[in-house]
């Protein structure tokens, strides 16, 4: 069992229909398990729901929402296992998620945050284990010009166990 915090985007509707329908034709690993999300603080095994449910309220009290635009795909090599990921990236509120992460890492999760792993800040929208895979993903949605706007507004404490997420609380930004 794991705690982790997402961000679940507000978009359109058609948007969010959009990027679902292709999840769900790329996306084998996690279509099925969580929606569209910008993950903030990845899994961590070593703390009690108490301990972190606490950490993330007192990291997370002085951020407000904010506004994101995501214009690029890109792909990215996981560090845990052999598959290729395709990700949306976001241009505009990039700086948000990066700050919010550091944040909520930075007191007692300090010994969670993977410094050796980049974090891009990104909604996943495909795998497959052949990077041509997800190399033509990224193509098909680089080859025109795309724009999903949106605003997060809360952060989502969730628990991962026997690959089912189990939403804990929500957190107003």
């Amino acid at each position: 069992m794991a705690y982790l915090v997402l961000a679940y985007p507000e978009i359109k509707k058609s948007d969010f229909d959009v990027i679902q329908n292709y999840r769900k034709e790329n996306d084998k690993l996690f279509y099925n398990v969580v929606e569209p999300h910008f993950t903030i603080v990845f899994p961590v095994f070593d703390q009690t729901e108490t301990d972190f449910i606490a950490e993330i309220k007192k990291q997370a009290a002085t951020f407000n929402n904010f506004d994101f635009v995501l214009r690029c795909a890109t792909i990215n090599k996981d560090a845990f296992n052999e598959y290729f990921h395709t990700f949306l990236v976001p241009d505009e509120g990039y700086s948000n998620i990066v700050k919010i992460h550091d944040r909520l890492y930075s007191g007692i999760l300090k010994e969670n945050h993977r410094l050796d792993l980049d974090f891009i800040p990104h909604i996943g929208i495909g795998n497959s284990l052949n990077k041509l895979d997800c190399k033509k993903m990224v193509d098909q949605w680089n080859k025109d010009e795309f724009e999903i706007g949106g605003t997060v507004k809360t952060l989502t404490i969730a628990e991962y166990k026997n690959n089912n997420l189990r939403q804990i609380e929500e957190i107003k930004l």
